[in-house]
């Protein structure tokens, strides 16, 4: 069990690495040590991520949500109004199956998918050796889409340049009270499902509010992935100069 989140030690991942566990008598010694050099030999190669994604000028989002959330819809329609714009790539996070990923290649976008079993999350290493595949070109764009969890993926640094928490008002107005951390570690909110509001009990203005309360600094964007409403504003931000 990784110290840090409890996913299974045996990601099924789709290359080879080591998580460098030690095992030492103790249970309380074994967590610590676990943790520190899971998060120490992630954010090292974070960092060299970063440092490829910043030398070609790669704008890189770490997409995270829960299931459900209409993450791989906003992500579809994102790329119909981008794809004609900016060279697009996606890395596709899932425990099990290339559902997502396939909805993304039918697109015509360039898409790597990383299975993680019983992992619940996305890590540095995953990705640096997702985009060895993809090859992203100068001044692209590359989304990872991480695994539905409103909290491990916020521990893991993948190098990207923004976290962006997405939340549909199917989840209710409370969702960021109750999971401050995500919210807390992302730089944008996206609230999606606002087209369902008259038939649900969530007020998006709440929702926005609560996320706000939790990092004041969020940048937030209220959408309809599937109609539509507010998608101009949250493509305009991924496509400006100054991204």
């Amino acid at each position: 069990m990784c110290g840090t989140c409890g996913c299974g030690a045996h990601h099924t991942h789709e290359h080879e690495h080591e998580h460098g566990h030690a095992h030492h008598p103790g249970a309380d010694s074994v967590v610590i040590q676990v943790e520190q050099d899971i998060l120490s030999r992630n954010n090292l190669l974070a960092e060299r991520n970063r440092g490829y994604f910043e030398a070609l000028g790669i704008f890189c989002l770490n997409l995270m949500s829960s299931p459900g959330s209409g993450k791989t819809t906003l992500l579809e329609a994102t790329i119909r109004r981008l794809k004609e714009k900016k060279a697009l790539y996606v890395i596709e996070g899932d425990q099990q199956t290339s559902n997502d990923a396939d909805r993304v290649a039918a697109l015509g976008v360039p898409v790597f998918q990383v299975n993680t079993g019983t992992g619940c999350h996305l890590d540095a290493a995953m990705v640096n050796h997702a985009v060895k595949h993809l090859g992203p070109a100068h001044g692209s764009v590359l989304f990872i889409e991480n695994v539905g969890n409103l909290v491990c993926p916020a521990l893991f640094d993948l190098g990207e340049a923004a976290k962006v928490v997405i939340v549909s008002t199917t989840e209710g107005d409370d969702k960021p009270l109750k999971y401050p951390h995500i919210f807390c570690e992302a730089s944008v909110c996206v609230i999606n499902k606002i087209d369902l509001q008259p038939y649900l009990d969530t007020d998006v203005a709440t929702l926005r509010e609560n996320a706000l309360k939790a990092n004041p600094a969020l940048q937030v964007f209220e959408v309809s992935a599937a109609k539509g409403d507010g998608m101009e504003a949250w493509c305009d931000w991924i496509s400006s100069p100054a991204s």
